[in-house]
């Protein structure tokens, strides 16, 4: 089987969010720990896992990603990398919708420069009390912390402006023991002429990823945040770690659109066979 790994949220090679990409033959998954050792293997934030579905079911593909130590329910630069994966085979033209367990039907849309738009749940934010020991694993002062819900199952954490957010160097053993999924910091752009409105990092480490480089899915909270601050429902955000990457961002109703290019930067063979059923 044909394994790839593409670049996510960026136009360039060894930039965005790179992710495995792996194409099933047959039509279920294999074993769970099959593909969290393929996952664990591959060892970028998440691995993709997809095979196709049958003529006329409620989607044309199923889709499942993996970090190195877990399963996830919805990730963004994983389905953004699939779906370019999908497209440069020519096994899709224009629209695709992805069957998942715990996130329901996914579609993307891929138009004629490559610009691939995923339309996902927007996640409910809850406001939450801030936890002075968050403060103290983050190392700086929060204006607001939120809940983004079962589904993301992130803390959402406001910090006082962009610098904060670039200069951040969290304390990863003290998150990984309080968060669920992983924690967002995020502030507002400095410059408005930047190209972006806000700015993002996350950090992951109980799900095995210490700083994931560009997360789609933490920008189906951070959308309804921020059009609700500042008014306006399509928004870019920048996602500040060591790689970088832009994000298009919609607001529609109770979901998000969220935007971004991708590049194959490796195409070769997994040299593992399936396991027997």
């Amino acid at each position: 089987m044909r394994i790839r790994i593409v670049d996510a949220f960026t136009d360039r090679p060894f930039a965005g969010n790179p992710a495995g990409v792996l194409i099933l033959d047959g039509d279920a998954f294999p074993a769970d720990d099959w593909m969290q050792r393929v996952a664990s293997e591959v060892n970028h934030s998440e691995t993709a896992f997809l095979h196709r579905l049958p003529a006329g079911a409620d989607a044309d593909w199923a889709l499942r990603w993996f970090t190195p130590a877990v399963e996830v329910a919805l990730c963004g630069h994983a389905t953004l990398a699939t779906t370019h994966v999908l497209h440069r085979a020519g096994l899709i033209d224009g629209r695709v919708r992805f069957r998942t367990v715990r996130s329901g039907i996914l579609t993307a849309d891929v138009d004629g420069d490559g610009l691939i738009t995923l339309d996902f749940p927007a996640s409910p934010l809850s406001p939450l009390d801030i936890d002075p020991a968050l403060v103290a694993a983050l190392g700086a002062e929060a204006l607001s912390a939120h809940w983004t819900g079962p589904v993301t199952d992130d803390v959402l954490v406001e910090l006082a402006d962009e610098k904060t957010v670039r200069s951040l160097a969290p304390d990863l053993g003290a998150l990984a023991r309080l968060s669920g999924r992983g924690v967002l910091v995020t502030a507002a752009a400095e410059d408005p002429a930047a190209g972006y409105d806000f700015v993002s990092r996350f950090f992951a480490p109980a799900a095995g990823v210490d700083e994931d480089p560009v997360t789609g899915s933490a920008h189906t909270s951070l959308t309804p945040f921020w059009a609700a601050r500042l008014g306006r429902a399509e928004l870019v955000g920048y996602q500040a770690s060591a790689r970088g990457g832009f994000v298009r961002v919609a607001l529609r109703g109770d979901r998000t659109l969220l935007g971004g290019h991708a590049v194959t930067t490796i195409d070769g063979d997994l040299q593992v066979e399936l396991p027997a059923a």
